[in-house]
This record gives C-alpha cells, sequence and structure tokens, in this order.
C-alpha cells in the first residue's frame, strides 16, 4: 500500500511554489546554465546566448523561472523546427536553402487544388459541395435538415516518439488526442473523421517464441519501456483512445527491427515511432482564422490544469539519456478522450452553425502547454492573461506549473465578447468546462498577471521570443558508410526463407492491432484495413465518405521504406513517396495531381552523418514529387531518434533509430465505391497480371529478406524511371474506373511473393503462378531475388474476358506487364520462376505462418484460449456467406419529404459517439430524428411525450469507468422525475424503443429488456467480453424469429455487422430467464457461423456470448437492445464485405428495413 496509514484528509500539506528571478545580471550565463540543468530545459549554447543577451543587453532585467521555462519549451527544437529552418553547412558549403524551402518546393511546382498549407494545425484541399443533414437549431434539442454544403479535405500527421518510448499507454492516448486536436483547431474549427497509427520499435522477443534475427544480447536502457511492451502498450493506448473518442482507425503500419552494420554500428527503434494522422474535413466558409483585434477574449475550453507532463517540449528534443530520468517521466502526459469528445462536440456545434461560428481563432494545446498555445493564438497582437482564471484540478500547482503544464484535452480560443454567452452555453450542454482567462490588448506584450500578489510572471514582446527569431547555423558532414552485398546461407531453402519473411512483423498479419480499433464508428468508412471474406488485414488505401447522403469523399495511404535508408537515404525518400502512390492508386482519386502529401520526418541529424543523409532524403523526396506532380503540403519532425545504452561492462554506446520517412498521401474521391482490395474475388475463373515498375530489376537490400537474416545488403531498390510509375497509375486509374479489375496489390515488404499470398490469403483460395524474369538463375536460391525483391510493383486480378482491354491500356502506356497465371479454388500455392517450380505449399499452411507473429502478441493482449480457438478456426474457414429472406428498397422520396413524419429522439450522454450515424440511419428511413442530451432532460429542455422512439446511442459513457452504461443508468434511474418521465414513455403502447451498443449496455440495465419486473440482481447485462479486451470486427448476424417490431420481415437472413465494443458479452444470473427468453423468441439477433448458425466460437462470436446472444427484446417487440452496429452498415458501401452480386443487385443495404419498420410500425399507429 502507497499509504503508510489510514488517510484522515484529502490535504496534501503541499504548498505552491513561488515564483523567483534568475540572477543573469548579477551571475552571468551560468545562471541560465544552472537552470538549465536543474529544470531540464534543453537550451543549447546557441539558446544561452540568445536569452542571455536578449534579458540582459535588450530587456536589460533578470527572467522570471517562468518565462525561463515558457521560452525553452515553445520555442524548443519541438515546436519551433530549428533544424528544418536553419542554415545547412554540408561539408564545407552551405546548402542552397533549408529543408523547409526544399520541401515547400514541391507545393510551389504543383499547387493545385490546396487550400491550407505549411500553417495552421492541418493542411487542406479542395473537397466538394456535399448533401448532408444537420440540426436546425446546432447547440439546442433539435430536428435535422437537408444542407447543401461545400466541405474541404484536411488531414494532418504527427509523432509522439520520446513520451511513448518512456510510458507507451499514455504517451501514445496522449499521441492520438493531440493530433485529433490538431484537426479539430483548422481554420476556425474542422470535423474529425478518421485516423491512422504506427509502431516502429526494436526486436520485439516474444517469450517463447524465438524469431532467429533478433540479437538476445543487445542489452536495452533502464529509462525506457522494452519494445515488446511498447508494442502492445502504445497500439493499446492509440485504440483506447479513439475508441473512446469515437474515431476510427482505419489504416496504419508496424515495424520492428534491431541489428549490427558492417560497420559496427546499431541501429535499433530504441527510441521508437509512435505515427498518428488524421483526416477530416471543414465548412469552406470556415477555412481561415480570423485575425486578433484588441478586446477580444482568451478562452481555454476543455479539463482543468493538473500537475501532468511538465516539459515534454524540451524532452521531446533530446537524445534519450540526455535528461534526468525522472524528469523524463514528469514530462509524460496523460490523457482523457471522453474530455476531449465533450470538447469536440462544442467545436462542432460552432462549426454547425455555420455563417454564426462564434470562434475566431482557434489553435490546440500541446506541447508547451498554456505557454505556447497562449502565444499561438494572441499573436502578433499580444494580450493580458489572468493566470488565476485558468481552471485547476489541483489548487497546489504553482504559476510555473499552470503555466507550463501540459495537461491534455484542451484548446485555446479567440471569442468576441458579444458571443461570449452563446459559446458558454454550447459549453454547458456539453458539460465542458470553459473559462475566459484573458483580453487582447493590440500592444504586442504577453503579459502573465497573477491578481494574488499583483506580479506579472511573463512580460514578453511577442516579436523577440516568437517572431522574427535568428536562424541556427548547423554544420554537417556525409559519412562514407560500409555495406556488404547480401549473403544467404548456401543451404537455405525456399520454404524456410518464406517461413522467415512471413513471420516478420512488417510483412505478416497485423490483425492483433486491427480487431482492437473501432474501424467503423461515425459510420463513414467506406474502406478500412480489412478486406476479403475472412477481413484480413491487407488493404492498401483507406477510404473515407463525406456525407451519409454523398458519394464523395477523400482516399489516404501510407509510404515507408526506412530500412533501405540504411543503404542509401535518397532511395529510402524515393521509394517511401512511390509506395503512398502505388497505395492509394487502387481508389478511383481526382487525379494524381491532386494528391497531397503529409511529410513525417523521424530522425537524429545532429549526430555525426545523419544531418546530411537527412538533407539528401529531402531533396529527392522534392524531386521524385514534382516529377510525379503531387506535393507536401505539411507534416512534422522529431528530430531526437536516439538513445543511450549502457552494456553490463559500463560501455555507453548511443543507438540511432533508422531514419524515417512517413509519406501519408491524401486525395479527394469523386464515388467512394470505386475501390480495388486485394482479396481475390473469382478463384477458379480469374487470372493475374503483373506490372513491373522496376522494369527487371531485383534489389533485395533494406528488404525482409535480408532484414531476417540480420542484414541489410549494399544495393536497394529505387524509382529508376517516374515516367513509368506516373504511367503505372494512370494505368490502374483507368481500369478501375471501367471496372477492369476485381482485385489489386501493390509489391512492397516481402517481395512480389507476399503480394501474391496476401491476395490468396484474403480470396481464400489458391493459385497457380510463374513469373518470368531474366535475371533469374538456375542453382538452388538464385530465383529468391524475383521472388523477395521489394521493387516497385503491381498485381492485378481480373477476367479472361478483359484481358485485352487490359493490356491495351498497359501497351498504350509502356508498361512492361506479363500475365502469370490463374486462381484457384483448390486451396493449394504453386509457383514456377521461368518454368521452374520453386514453391508447392497449401495455402492455409503458409497463411498459418502469415498470421503467426499476430496470434504470438495478441495472446499477450487477449484471452489466449480465445486467440488459440480463433488460430484453429481460420485455418479451414469457408468465409462470410450471407442470406437474405427479403428485398431490401430504399425508402420512397415522397416518404422522405413529408412533413409529418414521426419523431425519434437520440439521446446521448457525455461519452457517447454513436449519435451521428444512428441519426442518419433513421434520417434515410423517414424518421425525424432529434438530437437529445441527458443535460436538455435535467434542464428540462425537452420532454419525451413528443416522440414515439427513443433511442440509446452507442460510446462510452462516462468513459465506461463505472462498467459500462452504469453511469447513464444511475442518471435515470436516481432522478425521480426524468425516471417517471422514461418509464411513463417505455408503458405507452405507440412507442418503440432501440439500444445500440453502450445503449443496449443501458437497456439491460433500465430493466427495458427482455421485460420489466426482474429483481437486480438477476437481471439479464452485458459483461466483459471473453477476450478480456474491445472488439472490432465484422461479424455475421442471423435474425431469428420473434416478436421484435424492427426485425420483422427479416427472420432467417445472416447479415454482416459491425461488432465494436468491450463489454457485449449477454450475462444471466438466473439461468432460467436465459431459458425463457430463448423459448419466446426474445434473443431476435445471434452471432452465427459460416454457415449461419449460431455459435459461441471465436472469431464468429468475438465476445463469446452464450447460444450467440447478441440482442434481447421485450415481449411485445417494441423495446429491441443490440450490441453489434445495425446502424453502420445501412448503407452499402459501409460493409466490411458485401458479397459482389449483392453490391450491384441490391437497391439498399439489408439493414435499412430494421428501420423503415420501425417507421411503418408508427404509421400503422397514427
Amino acid at each position: 500500500c502507497v499509504y503508510p496509514e489510514q488517510l484522515r484528509s484529502f490535504e496534501t500539506g503541499m504548498r505552491p511554489e513561488p515564483v523567483f528571478s534568475v540572477p543573469l545580471i548579477e551571475e552571468g550565463r551560468t545562471a541560465l546554465e544552472k537552470i538549465n540543468r536543474e529544470m531540464g530545459l534543453g537550451l543549447d549554447e546557441w539558446d544561452i546566448d540568445y536569452y542571455y543577451n536578449l534579458f540582459v543587453k535588450e530587456i536589460g532585467r533578470n527572467p522570471t523561472n517562468v518565462e525561463c521555462f515558457d521560452l525553452s519549451q515553445s520555442n524548443s527544437e519541438h515546436s519551433r523546427h530549428w533544424f528544418f529552418r536553419g542554415r545547412l553547412v554540408i561539408d564545407g558549403a552551405e546548402a542552397p536553402g533549408n529543408l523547409m524551402q526544399i520541401i515547400r518546393q514541391t507545393l510551389e511546382a504543383n499547387p493545385g487544388n490546396s487550400v491550407i498549407a505549411f500553417k495552421d494545425n492541418s493542411s487542406a484541399t479542395r473537397g466538394y459541395e456535399i448533401e448532408t443533414i444537420a440540426p436546425t437549431v446546432p447547440g439546442s434539442p433539435s430536428g435535422f435538415r437537408r444542407s447543401q454544403l461545400f466541405y474541404n479535405i484536411i488531414f494532418t500527421a504527427e509523432t509522439h516518439n520520446f513520451p511513448s518510448g518512456v510510458a507507451p499507454f499514455p504517451g501514445a492516448e496522449t499521441g492520438t488526442g493531440g493530433r485529433i486536436r490538431d484537426v479539430q483547431a483548422t481554420g476556425r474549427g474542422s470535423l474529425v473523421v478518421a485516423g491512422t497509427a504506427a509502431y516502429c520499435v526494436g526486436n520485439l522477443r516474444i517469450p517463447g517464441y524465438e524469431l532467429p534475427w533478433e540479437d538476445t544480447s543487445f542489452p536495452y536502457p533502464a529509462n525506457l519501456a522494452s519494445p515488446l511492451a511498447i508494442e502492445i502498450d502504445a497500439s493499446n493506448g492509440a485504440s483506447d483512445y479513439g475508441n473512446k473518442f469515437g474515431e476510427p482507425l482505419i489504416q496504419g503500419f508496424t515495424r520492428s527491427c534491431g541489428l549490427r552494420l558492417p560497420d559496427g554500428e546499431r541501429r535499433e527503434w530504441l527510441k521508437p515511432i509512435m505515427f498518428t494522422g488524421g483526416v477530416g474535413q471543414m465548412d469552406a466558409r470556415h477555412t481561415e482564422k480570423n485575425g486578433a483585434e484588441r478586446g477580444m477574449l482568451v478562452t481555454k475550453v476543455g479539463g482543468p490544469a493538473y500537475r501532468i507532463s511538465m516539459g515534454g517540449g524540451a524532452a521531446s528534443s533530446m537524445i534519450q539519456g540526455q535528461n534526468v530520468a525522472e524528469l523524463d517521466f514528469n514530462a509524460v502526459q496523460r490523457g482523457d478522450a471522453e474530455m476531449e469528445q465533450k470538447m469536440n462536440r462544442v467545436i462542432r456545434a460552432c462549426v454547425e452553425l455555420g455563417e454564426r461560428n462564434p470562434v475566431v481563432s482557434i489553435h490546440d494545446q500541446g506541447a508547451g502547454g498554456n505557454c505556447n498555445v497562449v502565444k499561438e493564438i494572441i499573436y502578433p497582437a499580444g494580450a493580458k492573461i489572468e493566470i488565476r482564471k485558468i481552471q485547476l484540478g489541483d489548487t497546489t500547482l504553482s504559476v510555473l506549473e499552470i503555466w507550463g503544464a501540459e495537461y491534455q484535452e484542451q484548446n485555446a480560443l479567440l471569442i468576441s465578447p458579444d458571443r461570449k454567452d452563446d459559446f458558454l452555453a454550447l459549453c454547458r450542454r456539453e458539460k465542458v468546462p470553459c473559462a475566459f482567462i484573458g483580453e487582447i490588448t493590440g500592444d504586442g506584450y504577453i503579459v502573465l498577471h497573477d491578481e494574488t500578489d499583483g506580479s506579472t510572471p511573463v512580460n514578453l514582446h511577442l516579436e523577440m521570443v516568437l517572431g522574427s527569431m535568428p536562424k541556427k547555423t548547423f554544420h554537417l558532414d556525409r559519412m562514407k558508410r560500409r555495406r556488404e552485398p547480401l549473403s544467404l546461407p548456401r543451404e537455405l531453402t525456399a520454404g524456410e526463407a518464406l517461413d522467415r519473411v512471413l513471420r516478420l512483423l512488417s510483412v505478416g498479419s497485423k490483425r492483433f492491432l486491427a480487431s482492437k480499433v473501432d474501424r467503423s464508428v461515425t459510420g463513414l468508412i467506406a474502406q478500412q484495413q480489412c478486406a476479403g471474406p475472412l477481413q484480413l488485414t491487407v488493404a492498401d488505401v483507406a477510404v473515407i465518405a463525406q456525407s451519409h447522403f454523398s458519394m464523395t469523399g477523400a482516399a489516404i495511404s501510407i509510404g515507408e521504406q526506412p530500412l533501405k535508408g540504411l543503404i542509401d537515404p535518397a532511395a529510402m525518400a524515393r521509394m517511401s513517396v512511390a509506395e503512398a502512390v502505388t497505395n492509394i492508386m487502387w481508389a478511383r482519386i481526382s487525379g494524381l495531381g491532386d494528391i497531397k502529401c503529409s511529410g513525417n520526418w523521424m530522425w537524429a541529424p545532429k549526430l555525426p552523418g545523419e544531418g546530411a543523409d537527412l538533407y539528401d532524403a529531402a531533396v529527392a523526396m522534392r524531386d521524385i514529387m514534382i516529377g510525379l506532380g503531387i506535393a507536401i503540403d505539411g507534416g512534422k519532425d522529431s528530430l531526437s531518434m536516439a538513445a543511450k545504452v549502457t552494456d553490463p561492462s559500463g560501455t555507453t554506446e548511443i543507438v540511432k533509430s533508422p531514419g524515417t520517412l512517413v509519406i501519408s498521401a491524401y486525395a479527394t474521391c469523386p464515388d467512394i465505391t470505386k475501390v480495388v482490395t486485394p482479396d481475390i474475388k473469382q478463384p477458379g475463373k480469374s487470372r493475374l497480371l503483373f506490372i513491373d515498375l522496376a522494369a527487371g530489376k531485383a534489389r533485395t537490400g533494406g528488404s525482409a529478406l535480408a532484414q531476417c537474416f540480420g542484414q541489410v545488403g549494399n544495393e536497394t531498390p529505387d524509382v529508376d524511371d517516374v515516367a513509368l510509375l506516373r504511367n503505372g497509375f494512370d494505368a490502374v486509374q483507368e481500369c478501375i474506373d471501367k471496372g477492369l479489375i476485381l482485385a489489386g496489390h501493390d509489391r512492397s515488404d516481402g517481395g512480389l511473393i507476399t503480394t501474391l499470398l496476401e491476395m490468396a490469403f484474403a480470396g481464400n483460395c489458391g493459385m497457380e503462378i510463374n513469373i518470368r524474369h531474366e535475371a533469374a538463375g538456375k542453382g538452388q536460391g538464385e530465383e529468391l531475388p524475383v521472388r523477395f525483391a521489394e521493387e516497385l510493383g503491381l498485381v492485378m486480378e481480373y477476367l479472361p474476358k478483359d484481358e485485352k482491354r487490359i493490356t491495351k491500356i498497359l501497351e498504350e502506356k509502356g508498361l512492361p506487364y506479363q500475365c502469370m497465371g490463374r486462381t484457384a479454388k483448390q486451396k493449394k500455392i504453386l509457383l514456377s520462376v521461368n518454368g521452374v517450380q520453386v514453391l508447392a505449399d497449401d495455402m492455409r499452411k503458409l497463411r498459418g505462418v502469415w498470421e503467426e507473429t499476430s496470434c504470438q502478441l495478441d495472446s499477450l493482449q487477449r484471452d489466449p484460449a480465445c486467440v488459440r480457438e480463433e488460430k484453429k478456426v481460420i485455418y479451414n474457414r469457408k468465409g462470410q456467406n450471407f442470406r437474405l429472406s427479403f428485398v431490401p428498397e430504399d425508402t420512397p422520396e415522397e416518404v422522405l419529404g413529408r412533413n409529418d413524419k414521426p419523431k425519434v429522439a437520440i439521446i446521448r450522454e457525455e461519452g457517447s459517439n454513436g449519435d451521428r450515424e444512428m441519426t442518419s440511419a433513421f434520417f434515410q428511413a423517414g424518421f425525424d430524428p432529434w438530437d437529445v442530451t441527458m443535460t436538455d432532460f435535467i434542464e428540462q429542455r425537452v420532454n419525451l411525450d413528443a416522440f414515439r422512439g427513443v433511442v440509446f446511442v452507442g460510446g462510452f459513457s462516462y468513459a465506461d469507468v463505472l462498467d459500462s452504461a452504469k453511469g447513464w443508468a444511475g442518471v435515470i434511474r436516481y432522478n425521480k422525475r426524468i425516471w417517471q418521465q422514461f418509464q411513463g414513455f417505455y408503458h405507452r403502447p405507440d412507442t418503440f424503443s432501440l439500444g445500440v451498443c453502450n445503449g443496449c449496455q443501458l437497456s439491460a440495465l433500465l430493466g427495458w429488456v427482455p421485460w420489466q419486473g426482474i429483481d437486480n440482481r438477476n437481471q439479464p447485462r452485458f459483461i466483459h467480453n471473453v477476450s478480456g479486451r474491445f472488439e472490432s470486427r465484422f461479424s455475421s448476424l442471423k435474425i431469428i424469429e420473434s416478436p421484435s417490431i424492427m426485425l420483422g420481415g427479416m427472420e432467417n437472413s445472416v447479415l454482416g455487422i459491425w461488432v465494436a465494443h468491450g463489454e457485449g458479452h449477454a450475462y444471466f444470473p438466473d439461468s432460467s430467464i436465459k431459458d425463457r427468453v430463448l423459448r419466446e423468441g426474445l434473443a431476435p439477433a445471434r452471432y452465427a457461423d459460416d454457415k449461419g448458425n449460431p455459435t459461441e466460437l471465436n472469431p464468429f462470436n468475438p465476445i463469446g456470448s452464450p447460444e450467440g446472444i447478441a440482442a434481447l427484446c421485450s415481449p411485445d417487440g417494441r423495446h429491441l437492445a443490440i450490441m453489434p452496429h445495425p446502424e453502420r452498415v445501412f448503407l452499402k458501401w459501409q460493409w466490411g464485405y458485401m458479397p459482389e452480386e449483392w453490391k450491384t443487385q441490391l437497391k439498399a443495404s439489408p439493414w435499412l428495413r430494421m428501420f423503415q419498420n420501425a417507421r411503418q410500425w408508427c404509421e400503422e399507429r397514427s
């Protein structure tokens, strides 16, 4: 126990530390050097000289400790990007332009559709005019109206590497949270849609699972988490935050690497990469922030201040190990996704006010806390800030901590005084703290005032500390690197090489990541990580929709090839750009020239040789982008990617992470349904074609094959012909537009053999392939480069009838190609090179190897028995087999246009996140849905008498802190007036209710299902999944004959549906109640296997619910509670997998019928 005796008071005895002056005038530079060491400010010699001269010679006074801390954080490398903006002298000659200028040249050459670039918190491209629905009175209980709005697409990406290495879970969750706020704080407020995530770590060293290329002799730093812990806990942190906030995570990558190079240097991601990207959209009217004017209110919205994350900006700018370990731990932030979700509601309401948006300007709080974000929001006008108006969660905070702590879930805004009350009303409705902490003065100064003693802990002119500061100069030298050709064992067989490659983290299945992140929330996801009837993690591109009522959207992809940079940084940069292009091309986009990219650089450029390598990579990236006609419009850098390690003998080594460039490409989609996935669609009928964008090259440097034998090689793949890549893109896009491609996949990690196998794995089939290649030798293993080289290339599946049309397109564009063979229903992989068979194996066996590392990682974070069961089932799965017992139809326009549609209350509580897709589903079925919060009931702004339906939506009410939905149930049941209102609604014979996910859990806790009158101790409820964690799956649900009004006429259908919850296990304390439920048909939806039978087996029933129970209804059928999400599949393109014939034959998604049933029931009782 941390307490030696029982607590008698919550008084800690702590007293805030006072502000003090740092005696520069009296003691000179040494005083600044001393506080730099003691506080871990991270100031270098240039910084110390600059700030000494600033205070002593220009201002003429001593700084306060608060000012020293302020400047060290807000002007750290992390915050101000000194290296990218600085003068670079390479090998004694000044480079022509700094890194930022080099990167910007891509946009100068290809501005195209750019709307926001290299400014603001995200970038933006021109979007589309869309049809959507919006509240008639944003910020109040109200119905929705159809709206025509012009929405631009926005994107941002950043990393949270330092905190994720020190404390992976909070480090990654706050990385996600900070990036979400970057999206929110674009323009005058923007809308979050979806996220991406990635993790690069050192050797995993999974207990009991030896990977022969991992060197077990390597020591690891004590002040960092292990690579295995980072891989698991950081991905858990990012997943948990997104799940609770309600942002789907739909794309990513992961790598594990640690090796010693021929020159003796160890390279490993000891300082990891935790990458997070986000796509969103903004009302075009809110694109530009307005300027600060005198009298405007400096406003903070979000969570209160705590003693959390002091010095994160400086700590993130240091090599790991340079700082005191305690200061590193103190610098890690903590996340509160529920608070951010509530804050997001306020911003959304402001956006939906349109011309009446009260936000003048907005910035997110991140590194540096208030001392950074406040200066950003008031620059250049200046403001007087009252430190005591900042809301505190801990009254023992000092002025330094209030001003400098990076406590999370905060944004700074400018609000005009005449809109103050409007903004406060929005915050009150969403229960979000809000404080007006100061006013714009117009004098150009940041003045921090403390009313308790009249002091000014900060009093600085903004131009001196934020504006036109001098540039730093960096002297760099190129270093020759010793690299050796890839040398493989003479006795190596083709099967042994493949076995190793398929187990590599970057190559194998990512199921352990994808199945724990919500990939469907918002109902705006047209393509996520998984594809095919088995939903394997093979998709190259992710696609989001702008609205549930339009077909436009955006495609996003990622390109990164860091290990190739250990040989040639310039080639690495070109290959990273090329991979982003070969990934995004599988979605039909508006044009190659419309692709904009975020470039994120993770490097250690101040160490010998690294800065010059970074410069060469930047130049190469610029040149290929200009050649392709695409551009960078934003990005971030993390330039302290190294860690100190001490071995048992006491020898210290600086281990650099591989220099990494991550390219996140995004572009507008005119039709989100035109997406090609890698899974084979027509096994036994189709053929496969290979487009060789490397024109016959087969270089294996930096490949998965090399890594699996502890090497990098000496010759890396490269983009030798940019025109070939450009023409390949155009050809694929034309084929997609004409409907000629069934499946497609790019050649990347693991080489051509992995590309082909992943297509077979996902299509649950076999193939017979012959690769023709001049470079393939005839000796044993001499064909390995042909199979494992990670050169540029594309594989397409097509029907024989379309071959001539496809090859004509390819020939017109001068693309080298070969027809490689055919697909097969038999699950056998037959692969030959130049007619000589090199592989003959069972596809299921190879897929098991590809899944194995993921299974090992899954067993460390999920019930091992569930993992074993899923592994066994997957081996012989047939694939999802849906069936329909009715004909789905769209809702007639006449119904949608009525003025007297039945009203349904879409009810949410703080932490709910599934309301907008639910609103759209009911709107599309012919209802008049209303946005209603529990605050509206408490403050008597709304009454249920006016409604025919009540819907409790999904999410994490009160963050599930008291278990799922218990807090929400308490708000209803323990407020007598509200409880009577809800009970009255329940018993009205003309009403119905629906509870989904968190709302399903609530319906059970309220006693609305299966019937009222059950003792609380015996009340059926939904508890933690058997797996022990959140499960995100696209599952099969069988509709059982029942009294449910919403599922009428759907009996015996087996339909795909999104599962996304952590507590969905139907629990019956009294088994006799379960028996009655089953006997009377009160469990109307059951998880089903591939034969359509209810099951308890994983992964068909991912939460282990008894008898496959996924829903409960009342005996009269009016009340339905269901754990999976029908509101996320009411449109056909929302399905994770849909049979090809259904896509063309069905007029509507089968799940729309459920909502139409409810409307028809209401109309029959009007």
